[in-house]
């Protein structure tokens, strides 16, 4: 379970992203993906940095099955984040960008190297091993890209906007990877979108960010269709 208690941050006054206080309080169980949803800069991506330790919590804590990981660094988090960029290495091919994923020195055991085939094959990446980033099309490069995140098995895994530059065909079957990915290792997941669609087909609670704040969860449809909060209808266009 991933718990966000009290979680404050604030950009500085000159900072173009927000100079409002945020505060989040926040519950993900395992094997769930929690959709993050909201006008944008209302804190959504931030929240993810502060999860990732990308961005430093003023006061509050994350806890992951109750131990405190928010004084920890990055690397030492057990945290995957996705972006819309993929950030894979465009010099290096398909099988060493997974790769780093297990071991940043590659230096991989056979057992190691087999979890690395096994996640590739799963996510439709068979027999491309060898092939560079800028071959691939934009779907196959966000596959190579959640394969990374498959092998490493932390516990939450964070995507942050991963399926923007998708068609809408593409979306949906990413969306299901992820689900099956997050049911199978056990992992808390948080996806950020602005495509109310993607929560739909992603999450059973979905929850609605507003000026730094979770403003409400609830079940993905039953907040989609709430007629009583004009924050959600100004957002959503109705």
């Amino acid at each position: 379970m991933l718990s966000i208690e009290g979680l404050e941050f604030c950009y500085g006054a000159t900072d173009a992203n927000s100079s409002f206080p945020m505060c989040f309080d926040l519950t993900v169980n395992a094997g769930e993906i929690l959709s993050l949803i909201g006008p944008s800069g209302s804190g959504k991506s931030t929240l993810l940095k502060l999860i990732a330790g990308f961005n430093a919590a003023s006061k509050g804590c994350i806890k992951i099955n109750g131990q405190q990981i928010q004084l920890l660094s990055p690397a030492k988090r057990p945290v995957t984040m996705v972006f819309q960029e993929h950030n894979l290495f465009p010099h290096l091919d398909v099988y060493t960008n997974v790769a780093l994923g297990m071991n940043p020195s590659l230096q991989l055991t056979v057992q190691q190297n087999r979890a690395v085939d096994d996640a590739l094959e799963n996510l439709g990446l068979a027999g491309m091993q060898k092939r560079s980033p800028g071959s691939l099309s934009g779907g196959q490069r966000q596959r190579v890209a959640l394969a990374r995140a498959l092998v490493r098995k932390h516990a939450i895994l964070l995507l942050d906007e991963a399926f923007a530059a998708l068609g809408p065909a593409q979306r949906e079957e990413m969306i299901a990877l992820v689900k099956t990915m997050v049911e199978d290792q056990n992992m808390c997941a948080l996806l950020v979108s602005h495509q109310p669609t993607d929560a739909l087909l992603a999450s059973k609670r979905t929850a609605f960010v507003h000026h730094g704040q979770i403003f409400k969860i609830d079940e993905t449809e039953k907040l989609l269709n709430r007629s009583d909060l004009t924050e959600i209808n100004k957002y959503l266009g109705a």
